[in-house]
C-alpha cells in the first residue's frame, strides 16, 4: 500500500521561507517520480513542480526562480523549498507518486493528505 506524508506547512509572512517534505512508504520510492501540487477553494488543483527518478525537474512558470523540488532517495523523501513567498501561494499542497516523462507529469491515483500554507501580506 502506497502512503505519502506531506510535512512542514504552516503561516508564514510574505516574502519568508518554507520547505515542505513529502515522505514515500509502500512504492519502489528511488524509481518513481513525485509531484507538488496545490489547491485553493473552488479552484483546480495546479502542479507546482515535480520531480523524476533521474532528477530532472519541473516548475510551474509562477514559483521559478522562488520553489526549488529535490529528492532524498536514501530517506524516500522529497523536498519542496519555497523562498519568497506571496499571499497567493497560499493553499492546501499535496504530493503525488506519478511519472515524470518528456516534460510533462502524469499523476496517479496516490496522493498525500495535504499540508496548509499560508502567507501573510
Amino acid at each position: 500500500q502506497v502512503q505519502l506524508v506531506e510535512s512542514g506547512g504552516g503561516l508564514v509572512q510574505g516574502g519568508g521561507s518554507l520547505r515542505l517534505s513529502c515522505a514515500a512508504s509502500g512504492s519502489p520510492f528511488s524509481i518513481s517520480s513525485i509531484g507538488w501540487y496545490r489547491q485553493v477553494p473552488g479552484k483546480q488543483r495546479e502542479l507546482v513542480a515535480a520531480i523524476s527518478s533521474g532528477f530532472s525537474t519541473k516548475l510551474a512558470d509562477s514559483v521559478k526562480g522562488r520553489f526549488t523540488i529535490s529528492r532524498d532517495n536514501a530517506k524516500n523523501t522529497v523536498y519542496l523549498q519555497m523562498s519568497n513567498l506571496k499571499p497567493e501561494d497560499t493553499a492546501v499542497y499535496f504530493c503525488n507518486l506519478g511519472k515524470l516523462y518528456s516534460g510533462t507529469y502524469y499523476p496517479s491515483d496516490y496522493w498525500g493528505q495535504g499540508t496548509q500554507v499560508t502567507v501573510s501580506s
